[in-house]
């Protein structure tokens, strides 16, 4: 059985047909999200072509997926920029975040 954690990993790494990594729109979005400056919705909404609750809905899929994301709120601009702060460690796997590990 196929994880959410193991998903967005294999959709990020998963190869096309020409042999190139796939560039899937949860790659896009992690790759936007490590950035020293990271983003802010309505960037990454433009960028990637979703409303803003997509959005927010994949950046909460990436918290569940074990990413470690910031969010910080500027004065100046009102908006909430998101930042990847860690990322995922490895090791034991379940199907769901509620389930408790077993080792």
């Amino acid at each position: 059985m196929t994880t959410k954690k193991e998903s967005v990993e294999t959709k990020r790494l998963a190869p096309t047909k020409a042999g190139r990594p796939r560039d899937t729109k949860t790659a896009q979005l992690i790759r936007l999200l490590s950035t020293k400056s990271g983003a802010d919705a309505t960037a990454i909404s433009a960028r990637l072509g979703w409303k803003p609750h997509t959005t927010r809905a994949a950046i909460s899929g990436l918290k569940k997926a074990g990413y470690e994301i910031a969010a910080e709120k500027s004065d100046r601009a009102r908006r909430t920029r998101y930042r990847i702060i860690g990322k995922p460690k490895p090791g034991p796997v379940t199907t769901s975040s509620m389930e408790p590990l077993h080792g």
